[in-house]
């Protein structure tokens, strides 16, 4: 009687995985990034240079003889300046126009200025000088100096902006400020607050020299 039953077959062997296709030889490993340079902020360096020159967007419009609304729409980064545009903003900034596209510096941790990187301001006539110690980029917001006066000296200012006031503190000798149509005396150590948005002085009312710190904080 003939068999009904199959042969057994051999169980198929198993298939490996393919390997993966090796990468093509590009010269960078897998996790490697194509660096990206962003490009330089050209409005934002137009409108720090103006700020240090203490100009308003009319000045270098007229200046630059661009019209105000492209500047503003420039310093926001909202438009980019043509070369031709570009010239006339740095020849009014005057700076040259390279530095629009340079990359700016980190800022020291600690930066020193020696005595010779301080300002000094000398009035002859008047018997005073003037050392100015608050960063150039403060000056018209913040400003700090060290006041020396003669016997018999005086520094006499015009009225600053409105809501200026100035703190003075007597370092050595005696002073008198004049403010506000008040008159106050004072010793060393004494400090005085007082208005400055009029017309004021601080005179050397002592037999020797007077110096004085004097911080103006602009309104």
């Amino acid at each position: 009687m003939a068999s009904t039953r199959k042969p057994r077959t051999a169980p198929a062997a198993a298939v490996p995985d393919a390997p993966a296709p090796a990468p093509a030889a590009t010269g960078l490993s897998p996790a490697s990034t194509v660096p990206s340079t962003a490009p330089p902020r050209v409005g934002e360096q137009i409108q720090r240079l103006r700020s240090e020159r203490k100009m308003t967007l009319d000045d270098l419009s007229r200046a630059a003889g661009v019209s105000k609304s492209m500047l503003s729409e420039i310093e926001r980064d909202k438009a980019n300046p043509t070369i031709a545009v570009a010239w006339r903003l740095t020849n009014a900034l005057g700076v040259k126009l390279d530095s629009l596209f340079a990359a700016p510096k980190a800022p020291e941790a600690i930066a020193v200025a020696g005595p010779h990187d301080i300002p000094t301001l000398l009035g002859h006539e008047a018997g005073y000088q003037l050392r100015v110690w608050g960063p150039i980029e403060l000056a018209g917001q913040f400003e700090w100096y060290e006041l020396t006066l003669k016997a018999g000296g005086a520094l006499v200012s015009s009225a600053h902006e409105p809501g200026t006031r100035e703190h003075l503190t007597v370092l050595q000798g005696s002073l008198e400020v004049e403010a506000g149509g008040a008159t106050q005396r004072l010793k060393t150590a004494d400090t005085a607050r007082y208005i400055a948005d009029q017309p004021h002085a601080i005179r050397n009312v002592g037999k020797g020299e007077a110096r004085a710190l004097m911080v103006v904080i602009h309104g």
